[in-house]
């Protein structure tokens, strides 16, 4: 497992709120925190920018993806709209995360709730090399979509 310094600095409406922090020794995701001044209330169908206190500088070669949690997903239907949401090294705005309620009861956010987790991931720049594509080159060439997990019964095939 690799280490990488990021700086953050906490912001006047999160400044009482811990930084973000990695709930177990094997977690890949530290978790983000809502730093919102009052309850903030998502119905059904609702969607919000969750401020969550502060901002990063994150080293060239590297993002910070933020992903849903998967027990707001399956206990309330709260999940993140974008994710990954991605946070570029060269931001440095507050982090936000955009909620989304899929479940069917109104949800409260509440401050300090922990409400996503942030992935530090290294990032390799593409460079295009402009030819053709042979997409007989592999087994599944062309093939997307659901593609490669149908069966022959369900695909219709023999």
């Amino acid at each position: 497992m690799s280490v990488v310094e990021i700086a953050v600095e906490r912001l006047e409406h999160g400044g009482d709120l811990p930084l973000p922090a990695y709930a177990s020794a094997g977690a890949a995701g530290l978790d983000l925190l809502a730093a919102v001044v009052e309850d903030l209330v998502l119905p059904p169908g609702g969607r919000a920018l969750v401020p969550t206190g502060i901002r990063l500088a994150l080293p060239d070669g590297f993002e910070a993806q933020v992903r849903p949690r998967s027990g707001l997903a399956l206990r309330h239907g709260v999940t993140v709209l974008n994710a990954p949401g991605t946070v570029d090294a060269d931001y440095r705005g507050e982090v936000g995360v955009i909620l989304a309620n899929l479940g069917s009861e109104p949800f409260s956010v509440r401050r300090g709730e922990r409400i996503a987790q942030l992935v530090v991931a290294p990032v390799a720049r593409a460079v295009w090399r402009e030819q053709e594509v042979a997409t007989a080159a592999t087994e599944r060439g062309a093939g997307g979509f659901g593609s490669t997990g149908m069966t022959a019964a369900r695909s219709g095939g023999a």
